[in-house]
């Protein structure tokens, strides 16, 4: 990314946050590159050839596995700290970034789609215990 096109979406970021303080400015970087691994583990839709778009039951499975590849045992502590406790606060980062314009979305796209969509605190516990389970398995 080009400093000129970072320094643009720091300040649209930036102006989300004075009107949302909720969510740490990371947890919005974090959601985008959310984004950009679960769009890459999707592909292509094998019809048209173009990417697909992202529905929110989508991005919160992308975010599961992008956070535990990112942060693994420390996922719920980092999202405690960004001001992210449940799956609908995603849906909140989500569309403060469509009404800044950083994101597009569907007329069918709803915040609805983020509620009660991932335990958080269950997945990362899990992953969690397998990690230890591996370790003591050597």
């Amino acid at each position: 990314m080009a400093a000129a096109e970072h320094d643009l979406l720091e300040e649209k970021i930036q102006n989300v946050r004075r009107r949302d303080r909720r969510f740490s400015r990371h947890a919005y970087y974090f959601v985008l590159d959310a984004l950009d691994f679960t769009m890459t583990r999707m592909g292509r839709d094998q019809l048209t050839g173009e990417e697909r778009h992202v529905g929110g039951r989508e991005l919160l499975l992308g975010i599961k596995e992008f956070a535990s590849e990112q942060f693994g045992a420390l996922a719920e502590l980092v999202f405690e700290r960004w001001g992210v406790r449940r799956s609908s606060d995603f849906g909140e980062i989500v569309f403060n970034l469509i009404d800044a314009e950083l994101l597009s979305r569907r007329p069918t796209d709803s915040r609805l789609d983020f509620v009660d969509g991932i335990d958080f605190r269950e997945t990362f516990a899990q992953k969690h215990r397998e990690s230890l389970d591996r370790i003591a398995t050597r």
